[in-house]
Order: structure tokens, then C-alpha cells, then sequence
């Protein structure tokens, strides 16, 4: 007799994992989609501005499962190694869309263009790819 409940109990655990696992992962598919449509749109609106961007995150991690990035733009500009980014970032500072590596005369030239469209400047920490 507790053979077959502790085999039944085993059963009905493993279901469960499998069923939290499918949710899981279409929770991170759908987390995916919605943020490709809020990235493309920063990509779109960074262009606009730029002339050249492109995608970089469509989610991110919080509390332990994937979302994903919010829907605010705000503008901002990265130095990196071999010159600096004009970027679309969400209000936690993930980057959605970025520039081309420019000159920082160029990049403060384009956050200036894009301040001027109503997009608000971004001073926290970038979180890029």
C-alpha cells in the first residue's frame, strides 16, 4: 500500500514539475515577444534620430523569472571601448536599441536631437549587452 501511494505521489510530483515548467517557458516566450514589439519600437524611434540602431536586449531578469523590458524610452549615451553609443533604455536602465560606435561630439549630439522630440534623459547605470 505505500508503495503504490509513494509511486502515485511520485507521479503526480513529476506532473506537476512538467506543468510548472510548461508555464515557465511560455511565460519567457511571451516575455520574448512583447519585448521585441517594445525594442523595435525604440529601434525605430532611435533611427529616427541616429540614422543607424539596432536591438540589443528584449528581456530581462526579475525576481528570479525572465520580463520583459519596459515600455518607457529614455535617452542616453555609453562610452565604450573605441567610442561611445547613443541608447533607448527602459526605466531600470536596460538598453532596448543602440547606435553605431561614434565620436562623443556625435553622441551628444544626438541625445540633444532626441531631447528635443520629448524623450527624456536616462543618468542611471546602462545595462548593455
Amino acid at each position: 500500500m505505500f508503495l503504490d501511494l509513494d509511486l502515485h505521489l511520485n507521479v503526480e510530483l513529476k506532473t506537476l514539475i512538467v506543468k510548472v515548467l510548461k508555464t515557465k517557458l511560455m511565460q519567457y516566450h511571451q516575455a520574448v515577444r512583447v519585448g521585441q514589439e517594445r525594442a523595435r519600437k525604440s529601434q525605430m524611434t532611435l533611427f529616427s534620430h541616429a540614422g543607424f540602431a539596432m536591438l540589443t536586449l528584449t528581456v530581462k531578469k526579475s525576481q528570479g523569472i525572465f520580463v520583459p523590458v519596459g515600455e518607457k524610452e529614455l535617452v542616453s549615451i555609453v562610452e565604450k571601448t573605441g567610442g561611445w553609443v547613443a541608447v533607448i533604455v527602459d526605466e531600470e536602465g536596460y538598453a532596448k536599441a543602440q547606435s553605431k560606435t561614434m565620436t562623443e561630439k556625435e553622441a551628444k549630439e544626438i541625445l540633444r536631437k532626441t531631447k528635443n522630440a520629448g524623450i527624456s534623459e536616462y543618468t542611471g547605470q546602462v545595462r548593455l549587452v
